[in-house]
């Protein structure tokens, strides 16, 4: 008989199946526009499977329970929502600094484009530039809208995560968690 039971495929949503990897956000990632959604998407998948995951987290709790191995006090489905606020609010933090950081790189290269299209005198050259500018324009229209669709969806994951942890609130040392929480 196995000394430990098996793990269900429920875990692939608590811990990838696969080692995590570092990805290092350099101005090409924010150039390349496929990687920088792509990125996105990997991030976003928490906020995805919010209900899913607080499920996954209360049943974890409640085992840890049962198991007689206390928790820092408080129910389960406390603990689970104070575990997966963390996880949440470390989340939006991370993203926010991407599309941040990958914006502000944009930028400065669409300024550039701005600048080399309005110097040069030969005609060829003018209209390279413009199509190098026009091209750092839809860049940026694009980075962009992340912005739009990264306050969609933490809107949505924090109206999830408040039908379901309705007497969940930040503790008040939190200062990155309360500010998230106000932020609604």
């Amino acid at each position: 008989m196995p000394s430990h039971p098996p793990q269900l495929g429920s875990l692939a949503i608590q811990a990838p199946s696969q080692a995590p990897r570092t990805v290092h956000v350099s101005p090409a990632t924010c150039h390349d526009i496929s990687a920088f959604k792509e990125l996105m998407v990997q991030y976003r998948r928490l906020d995805d499977t919010i209900t899913m995951r607080l499920n996954r987290t209360t049943a974890q709790y409640r085992d840890r329970e049962r198991a007689g191995q206390p928790g820092r006090g408080g129910d389960a489905e406390a603990q689970a929502c104070a575990h997966v606020w963390r996880e949440l609010v470390a989340n939006w933090a991370r993203r926010q600094e991407i599309v941040r950081y990958c914006t502000a790189v944009v930028e400065e290269d669409a300024v550039a484009a701005a600048s080399l299209a309005a110097a040069g005198d030969d005609a060829a050259a003018q209209r390279r530039a413009r199509g190098a500018r026009y091209a750092e324009e839809v860049k940026r229209n694009q980075i962009r809208n992340e912005l739009a669709v990264e306050d969609i969806v933490r809107r949505r994951a924090a109206d999830a995560f408040r039908a379901r942890c309705r007497y969940f609130e930040p503790p008040t040392t939190d200062a990155e968690g309360r500010k998230w929480w106000e932020a609604r």
